[in-house]
């Protein structure tokens, strides 16, 4: 019995260890851990409850953005794969491209993303269909590439052109965004006249 205990833990520590130590009860009884003992483990302390459904091993360190990884748990499906991807100003935010600091995290999430409760008060969802190659793997979430994260933003008309220009010029400056990548990629007629007014002051 003990030496399947520490079996299931060391399951479940790889598991958390990918996620900033989150962890969902389905994840848990993967590992091992029946459903009858994780009010248990919550009571004695051994995990901490910090959403419906979710939960952080209590001895793992704190990261610096444990929200993005709590709410990225949210969004999974009934596969248990995360569906949302931090985008728009939470996105720009994570490159450190403004000096915005928005109070809502902004996650986009499929076409036919669908939740029976209601969805938190921190989260604004926008839904669009992904490629993969606009979404970049953090630890423990995804958030939308720089390119893609900026023309978010101007379709959305949400943030100041001003800023939008400051975070394109920045995003080249420090090669996170090609001229090539520019070039290739399909955007609106508007979009693309800022962007282009952008690259002709990045000489």
């Amino acid at each position: 019995m003990a030496q399947s205990h520490r079996q299931a833990s060391r399951r479940l520590f790889e598991i958390a260890e990918q996620q900033q130590g989150f962890f969902t009860t389905k994840q848990a009884k993967a590992a091992g851990f029946a459903e009858n003992t994780h009010p248990y483990h919550f009571q004695v302390g051994n995990w901490i409850r910090e959403y419906r459904g979710i939960y952080r091993l209590a001895l793992f360190p704190m990261a610096d953005r444990p929200d993005l990884v709590l709410w990225a748990l949210w969004s999974r499906n009934r596969d248990e794969e995360v569906e949302g991807v931090y985008s728009h100003h939470t996105a720009l935010s994570l490159y450190d491209l403004s000096d915005l600091n928005p109070a809502k995290l902004h996650m986009t999430v499929p076409t036919d993303f669908r939740r029976n409760s209601d969805i938190p008060g921190i989260l604004v969802l926008h839904y669009a269909d992904l490629p993969a190659t606009d979404v970049k793997m953090g630890q423990g979430f995804k958030f939308t590439r720089p390119l893609r994260t900026i023309l978010d933003l101007i379709e959305a008309g949400t943030v100041e052109r001003g800023v939008i220009r400051q975070a394109l010029k920045q995003a080249v400056d420090r090669g996170l965004i090609s001229r090539q990548q520019i070039r290739n990629t399909r955007m609106s007629g508007p979009a693309r006249k800022i962007v282009e007014d952008v690259l002709r002051r990045v000489a």
